[in-house]
């Protein structure tokens, strides 16, 4: 608590009028500053206050600097004084887009400017800065004056929280997702086949990939195979590859994907859909770890890390004969499930605002998010496409919005006509309980 009233006094100087009590005594002692014997009330707030201040000159030379100042950046006060602060601070923030500077020009001051310096063992610090403009008596200009306040703690804070809903490109504050992100890791170290299970659109694929990227196979290729989009025969010669003359129009040897993912990993996605004839030349790739391409007459290995995914019950289908029993004992090693979007809808917001990030960055515009009523149409719905659904919502939306925020009238009309059966002020109280859950969970 006293920390935090430091912090507030600091603000609360930098909008007060010892700002201009600061310019003057940095005026009367000149560059060459010294520490002096005799402090006055204002020299004791600046010494007391955990935020780092400092002042400087028209020349942009450091007139004052005080302990905090000292703490956060390593360098002693005398060393400081006298010296330009770009050579003190080593600073994001310096040369042209120095906030010190742009006050000066303008008048206004800065307040709460997120950068970084270096300190003087060479380590980066997160800062917030705060600016103002020094007065003599006579109200004319004689410097500036900045408090920066380290933020490291909050910094690291935020990357630790960060990492409890972040593994890979996964992003997910769910219970639910939460138990899925705790054995990521280990199974991503193991060379074992992993079975996905969940609903289209529940991001199979981008498990898969993270998977990939945080196994020891990460330096080497991810090939991805649909294999409800192909054709039997053509499926076949994806996988496995051909020989030149293996049949008509084969003029030269194509690898398979396989092949293409030789000490990588290979994401098999629909694998229910394979036929019967298909299944068992799988289950002895899995098994054997070699494969023949069509027309070779050669065994070739499968230095590969299978990972398959469907959409549908897997243990059904076998009962119904048409999944192989023993195929399915062998891709089902490691099995994960993922849940669809209407059983952890508190990740809604924070899906939502990175396909706006991405969107922005991708179409260069500037929509600054949702509406709350929109939000409460997002939270009504039950998303039977999933992640995938959602996400084309937002690029939709983009279409239709320029910039601001996104609201109902650029939602299609499968959320809006849910929105006017439910009320909207219902839906806008299920949002807030929602978001409200959320943020007590984030806060514990």
């Amino acid at each position: 608590m006293n920390r935090e009233r430091r912090r507030e006094n600091s603000n609360h100087f930098l909008r007060s009028t010892h700002l201009e009590h600061v310019g003057k005594q940095a005026v009367m002692t000149g560059r060459k500053n010294k520490v002096s014997n005799m402090r006055t009330p204002t020299d004791e707030i600046l010494e007391s206050i955990s935020d780092g201040v400092f002042t400087v000159d028209m020349e942009w030379r450091v007139t004052s600097f005080n302990r905090a100042a000292e703490e956060i950046t390593g360098v002693p006060r005398e060393q400081a004084l006298g010296r330009l602060c770009s050579e003190v601070f080593r600073s994001s923030m310096c040369g042209a887009d120095c906030s010190l500077q742009k006050t000066l020009k303008t008048g206004k001051p800065v307040i709460g400017k997120s950068g970084y310096i270096i300190d003087a063992d060479g380590n980066r610090i997160s800062i917030s800065i705060s600016t103002a403009v020094l007065r003599d008596g006579r109200g004319e200009v004689i410097g500036g004056a900045e408090t920066f306040r380290d933020l490291s703690e909050i910094e690291a804070l935020r990357q630790e929280l960060e990492g409890k809903y972040r593994v890979g490109d996964l992003s997910s504050r769910s219970p639910l997702m939460q138990k899925v992100f705790e054995v990521l890791p280990a199974i991503a170290a193991s060379p074992s086949t992993v079975l996905l299970l969940g609903e289209t659109g529940t991001g199979k694929e981008l498990v898969a990939r993270t998977i990939h990227s945080l196994s020891p196979r990460n330096r080497s290729p991810f090939v991805a195979v649909n294999c409800g989009a192909l054709p039997e025969t053509l499926l076949e010669s994806e996988l496995f590859g051909y020989k030149a003359g293996a049949f008509t129009g084969a003029n030269r040897d194509k690898p398979g994907r396989f092949a293409l993912a030789r000490g990588g990993t290979l994401f098999l996605d629909e694998i229910g859909e394979i036929s019967p004839a298909l299944q068992v030349r799988l289950l002895r790739v899995l098994q054997e770890r070699t494969f023949e391409p069509l027309g070779s007459t050669r065994s070739e290995k499968a230095d590969v890390r299978v990972i398959v995914a469907t959409n549908r019950d897997l243990a059904a289908r076998m009962n119904q004969g048409l999944f192989r029993e023993d195929l399915y004992y062998r891709v089902n090693v490691v099995r994960l499930e993922l849940p669809p979007l209407r059983r952890r809808k508190e990740d809604i917001p924070l899906l939502a605002a990175q396909f706006v990030a991405r969107f922005n960055r991708l179409q260069q515009k500037s929509v600054q998010g949702v509406t709350p009523e929109a939000f409460s149409l997002f939270m009504a719905h039950d998303w039977p496409g999933n992640i995938r659904e959602l996400e084309n919502v937002i690029e939709r939306a983009f279409i239709l919005r320029g910039d601001g925020h996104i609201g109902i009238e650029q939602l299609p009309e499968e959320l809006t006509k849910r929105g006017s059966k439910v009320g909207i002020d219902q839906n806008i109280r299920s949002a807030h309980e929602i978001l409200d859950t959320q943020a007590i969970k984030a806060a514990l």
